[in-house]
């Protein structure tokens, strides 16, 4: 028995000294930045819009959104954003932008195989799930809304 431990512990001893190091202070630290840069060019667009348009705050959020996810894209298509991705982690994946990068890489990557089998089939595998969760909950949030009023109304 006390073999066996002096040899747990000296393989455990060994291993460490090739396992990468976890840098989680580090790396936490980059995707706050590089998720609060994005959010901050957010933002601005949303600044942008309510200067030049006559629009409130709450209606520029909606063209902000198609910015950024049109920005994020244009990134994906030309390879910026999986840079950014491979830097800063979590943090470039959080905002809607990484919603964008997922259905644009996931095109990109099987575009060789036409527009509809290759694209078209392919673009929401990945996005798939969280479109149709967010189709469901707005359903039956609306669904919920729909009824309180009914049941208050009458």
């Amino acid at each position: 028995m006390a073999v066996d431990e002096q040899q747990k512990k000296l393989y455990q001893k060994n291993i460490k000294l090739y396992q990468p190091k976890s840098h989680v202070l580090r790396n936490g630290l980059k995707a706050f930045l590089i998720g609060g840069l994005i959010c901050t060019i957010g933002q601005g667009i949303s600044r942008i819009y309510m200067t030049f348009l006559p629009i409130t705050q709450e209606e520029a959020m909606s063209p902000t959104l198609a910015t950024l996810i049109l920005l994020a894209a244009l990134a994906t298509g030309f390879g910026i954003y999986d840079k950014l991705g491979q830097f800063a982690g979590a943090g470039s994946l959080v905002p809607v932008t990484g919603f964008s990068n997922a259905m644009t890489s996931a095109a990109l990557e099987h575009k060789s195989e036409g527009l509809v089998f290759g694209i078209g089939a392919n673009m929401f595998k990945l996005t798939g799930a969280v479109i149709a969760f967010g189709v469901l909950s707005a359903y039956l949030v609306g669904l919920t809304r729909m009824l309180v009023e009914m049941l208050i109304n009458s």
